[in-house]
């Protein structure tokens, strides 16, 4: 299992051919208390950097980006829920879609964990 990270926080997290994408800890800390999340449908295909999701906390609204291109193969529907979940286990239940990867590859563009964490440290 490989975890990677955007410089727009979000995560992908890669078993096989499936990415688990979310937000990171400092984007869920940033945003404040999620209070609602739209997801997209599955089977829709998305491009890199194409909006996969938006999220609404009480401070604002911000979109969720694909970190690689794919297809929507699950959403996490308990989110529209219990949105809060985001905030409370972003790298875990907090996830948004698992996306079967259309370009591996793409993978190799983005962050590990301690590249990230030297980004956000810059910020």
């Amino acid at each position: 299992m490989t975890i990677k990270f955007t410089k727009d926080h979000e995560y992908i997290r890669v078993e096989g051919d499936i990415g688990t994408v979310g937000i990171s800890d400092y984007a869920q800390q940033q945003l404040g208390d999620v209070v609602f999340v739209e997801l997209p449908a599955v089977g829709k295909s998305l491009a890199k950097g194409a909006e996969a999701a938006v999220v609404e906390s009480v401070k604002a609204a911000s979109e969720v980006y694909a970190p690689v291109a794919g297809e929507v193969v699950e959403v996490n529907a308990e989110l529209e829920g219990t949105p809060a979940t985001v905030n409370d286990d972003p790298l875990g239940k907090g996830w948004f879609v698992k996306l079967r990867l259309a370009a591996p590859a793409e993978l190799d563009a983005l962050m590990d964990e301690a590249a990230y964490k030297a980004f956000v440290a810059s910020l």
